[in-house]
């Protein structure tokens, strides 16, 4: 997992942690494999894991009116679905393999499970979330 820590570091909620916070992370991060055509989320489903993508394509996608407009395609070293860590808000996109996909994953429990044992951790990512969640109202009211 040591070639994994230059990739969560581009996380935001993630990029200022220390060390030794960094491990605690990987230490809860589990690779799966997933197939062409692969929904991850739907629009509107309760928020939860995050994703980290090591190989692969992810389309993001939202619904307007009967269509679907794509918001982004994600490759490697990409992440999705990282504001679900720490909102209950339900997801504001979809997300689809496009290609066969080798994707980390970190589970909101046990996220949460950290937070609670690192209160710095909690500490940093509060205030990641809180300037992410204000830059997100101001883009979607621009929209």
């Amino acid at each position: 997992m040591d070639s994994f820590l230059p990739v969560i570091k581009l996380v935001p909620f993630f990029s200022e942690l220390s060390e030794e916070e960094h491990t605690q992370i990987i230490k809860n991060v589990i690779m799966n494999y997933y197939p062409v055509g692969h929904v991850f989320f739907k629009e509107g489903d309760e928020a939860g894991n995050m994703y980290i993508i090591k190989k692969g394509m992810v389309k993001i996608s939202k619904k307007t009116g009967d269509n679907e407009k794509e918001l982004a395609m994600l490759s490697d070293n990409n992440f999705f679905g990282e504001m679900g860590l720490v909102s209950d808000l339900p997801r504001n996109a979809s997300a689809t393999a496009m290609s066969e996909c080798e994707i980390f994953e970190l589970n909101k429990n046990e996220f949460i499970k950290l937070m609670e044992n690192l209160p710095e951790l909690a500490n940093k990512v509060s205030h990641v979330y809180i300037d992410r969640d204000k830059a997100n109202s101001v883009s979607n009211n621009q929209i």
